[in-house]
């Protein structure tokens, strides 16, 4: 059963490295029928950046990488920049806690910026601490989760969020927290979602599901909004973690073959929740690649 016509195929959430497979990876996915990826920022050094130009530079790294697969792959790369959560911890260990929650502020402000100038679409990955540690460092991690939704919430745009598997507490906490800082619930999204709870015990929030067979089985009849992603790392030591780049074609065209009653339920992942979370439609160029 070939994909509806002008059907976008979306990987909410992935990562790609100059020093991993890069715009290759993105050429697969093209391969595969792939149009639009989420890019997020990560880390290209060894240790977390250290200061706001080195935040800088990564932010900038990824734009780079973003324009070369728009460039070489014909896929669209809209960016989600944000400091990584656990950056706080390896900071403070050369910088101390406050300092380290200084910068790691600093650094959301600064993908805040990105967004409001059209550079991201998206501020992300943030999150809390789902492992010990220190009270002192666990308190300034929420104090930046807490931050990281303030300026969301002013900047219009969504947050992605990293986090421990969330049950509906998990949903009704996060989406409490959201609200408190003046972002709508239905603008958090949860990456990483492994498991397939009902809407109504999602509190608002939005999951982004990890693109694993059994799991795509369990949620396609569910209604918008929700993505699927591969959270692909593009690290060489760990070659096609989490998931393959092409991965969501793939399930994309198996679910269009299991479905031939329902051709359009692959536009609730990749059209209509885009849509209702960021604002506008991912549409097709006039020669079926991403615009």
């Amino acid at each position: 059963m070939p994909l509806p016509r002008g059907l976008p195929i979306v990987d909410h959430h992935c990562h790609l490295s100059p020093s991993g497979e890069g715009v290759a990876a993105a050429q697969r996915f093209a391969a595969a029928g792939g149009t639009h990826l989420f890019l997020a920022t990560q880390n290209y050094t060894p240790g977390p950046p250290v200061t706001l130009e080195e935040y800088a530079q990564q932010f900038e790294t990824t734009a780079t990488m973003a324009e070369r697969v728009r460039g070489v792959a014909g896929v669209t790369a809209y960016l989600v920049v944000a400091p990584y959560p656990v950056d706080l911890i390896g900071a403070a260990q050369r910088l101390g806690v406050p300092a380290a929650l200084d910068l790691h502020l600093r650094a959301i402000d600064l993908a805040g910026r990105w967004v409001r100038e059209r550079r991201a679409v998206a501020l992300g990955e943030v999150g809390r601490a789902h492992f010990d540690v220190p009270p002192e460092l666990g308190e300034a991690i929420d104090v930046a989760f807490r931050h990281a939704m303030k300026v969301a919430g002013e900047c219009g745009c969504p947050v992605v969020v990293h986090s421990a598997d969330l049950d509906p507490a998990g949903f009704r906490g996060l989406a409490r927290i959201a609200s408190e800082e003046g972002l709508p619930p239905e603008r958090v999204v949860k990456h990483y979602a492994r498991a397939h709870w009902p809407v109504a015990d999602r509190a608002g929030i939005v999951p982004s599901y990890l693109a694993r067979r059994e799991l795509v089985s369990s949620v396609v009849s569910d209604p918008a909004p929700w993505f699927l992603e591969t959270d692909f790392l593009d690290d060489p030591r760990r070659p096609g973690a989490v998931l393959d780049l092409a991965t969501v074609p793939r399930r994309a065209r198996a679910i269009s073959d299991q479905h031939p009653e329902d051709p359009d339920r692959l536009f609730v992942p990749f059209v209509e929740s885009v849509e209702r979370v960021y604002g506008w439609r991912p549409e097709l160029g006039r020669e079926g690649t991403g615009s």
